[in-house]
């Protein structure tokens, strides 16, 4: 005969391998769907500075600055499966020393039931786009895009870029103002 914790125990464990199959259903409904939405990326201004690098022995290091405009319309991504997307700018470049170099210039969390239009302008970078060296100094290909993190209720955390970028070359000279 089985006892009242034995019952119990069988029934938490039926209940949990429904949830289980019913989160794994949920998933597949959404996991093949495509993310990717189009992006417009504009860059308005390019500034190049060398400054010390504090980081190491006493060299100077690139540091460069960017405004740019973004736009692009979110809301095809978002379904009952997504609770927020992470996006992020980056940029790739190659240097001498390095064959791949990426470096996150903005970021943002837009969360379910936000405003899902981007419309933004003038925007500065939000983190220090250093180079460990002088590899930004007449750079003709950096290549700016966003690309965003699906957080979803169930499943997997896709990582998507967005179907539209820009590169863009830098300049050749330093700036020695001190504003930016």
């Amino acid at each position: 005969m089985n006892t009242v914790l034995s019952r119990a125990n069988s029934l938490f464990a039926f209940s949990l391998s429904v949830m289980a199959a019913l989160t794994f259903g949920c998933f597949v409904t959404t996991a093949f769907k495509d993310r990717r939405v189009p992006v417009d990326i504009h860059v308005s201004k390019v500034m190049l500075k060398n400054v010390d690098d504090f980081t190491g022995p006493r060299e100077r290091s690139d540091l460069g600055f960017l405004t740019f405009d973004l736009s692009s319309d979110l809301q095809p991504i978002f379904d009952w499966n997504v609770k927020q997307l992470f996006l992020y700018l980056s940029a790739e470049y190659a240097t001498r020393s390095n064959a791949l170099n990426q470096v996150v210039l903005w970021d943002k969390i837009v969360l379910r039931g936000e405003n899902t239009k981007l419309n933004l302008r003038d925007v500065k970078s939000k983190y220090f786009f250093f180079d460990d060296g002088n590899g930004l100094r007449a750079n003709k290909n950096i290549t700016l895009t966003l690309s965003w993190n699906v957080v979803p209720n169930a499943g997997i955390l896709p990582l998507v870029a967005g179907s539209g970028h820009v590169s863009l070359p830098f300049p050749e000279s330093y700036e020695t103002t001190k504003s930016y």
